[in-house]
């Protein structure tokens, strides 16, 4: 009896097949190396930036059916932005935004503790009462955090705050927003644009550091973070949980 395996056995459907994926923040790094990947897998992507000029040259890069310049936190341009979208839609990822480091505690004013504490929730609410009534059931909307509240720094004033806050966060919206579901990405360090700009000129000695202390030896890239999107996107039994991407990060110190 022949056991060999045909190449057409062998081939497989792409996950995310004849789906739309909306990526709010999708012109760099992490959005916009999920849109890719979501289109790899078959998916139509809808991309949303701030910088109009980078956004249409990321919409021509992944192919985007759709982008559209405005800011995350405008909500009027928020709520107008999913009102002319055609539904259906099925996954919606939140990469726009970013860690509130700065001041220790007691140095901050009160606007900028309530800001830094309220910006990821507030962003994630807007998108989510905006989306829910063009989603399919079993779609998701994953949002982008961090591991900055696995580990107290005071240098980081209330970025552990504000990131330790997402996981609870994620499953109770999981619960009231089911059946569609909700799946929370907490990066380390990422190479990509943002730490870029936060960094300067000590990025370079940061990538080299994380190279020789990592145990999986190298720095984790926006492509690796894409991966996991798009398969929380394609696992429909996956809600409410977190997931951490640092490749090693908080336990290698």
């Amino acid at each position: 009896m022949s056991t060999q395996t045909s190449p057409a056995s062998l081939t497989r459907e792409p996950a995310l097949l004849g789906q739309t994926v909306v990526v709010i923040g999708g012109s760099a790094g992490i959005g916009l190396e999920t849109a890719r990947r979501a289109r790899s897998e078959g998916a139509g992507v809808v991309l949303t930036g701030r910088d109009p000029e980078r956004l249409e040259r990321a919409a021509r890069d992944v192919g985007a059916e759709r982008f559209t310049a405005f800011d995350a936190d405008d909500a009027e341009a928020m709520a107008r932005f999913f009102d002319e979208l055609p539904a259906p839609l099925d996954h919606v990822l939140i990469s726009a935004g970013g860690p509130h480091y700065g001041p220790r505690l007691l140095e901050k004013d009160v606007d900028e503790v309530r800001r830094t504490l309220s910006d990821k929730v507030v962003l994630a609410l807007a998108v989510a009462r905006n989306a829910i009534r063009k989603m399919r059931p079993g779609g998701s909307l994953l949002l982008v955090g961090g591991t900055g509240g696995r580990k107290i720094n005071p240098d980081y004033g209330l970025n552990s705050t504000a990131t330790a806050i997402l996981p609870p966060f994620t499953a109770t919206l999981a619960l009231e927003l089911a059946p569609i579901r909700v799946n929370l990405i907490a990066p380390g360090f990422v190479d990509a644009p943002l730490s870029a700009s936060l960094l300067g000129e000590g990025l370079d000695a940061r990538r080299e550091q994380l190279r020789s202390t990592l145990p999986i030896g190298r720095v984790v890239g926006p492509a690796d973070v894409a991966a996991l999107a798009v398969h929380l996107m394609a696992n429909t039994a996956v809600t409410g949980a977190t997931y951490d991407i640092d490749g090693g990060q908080q336990f290698a110190g």
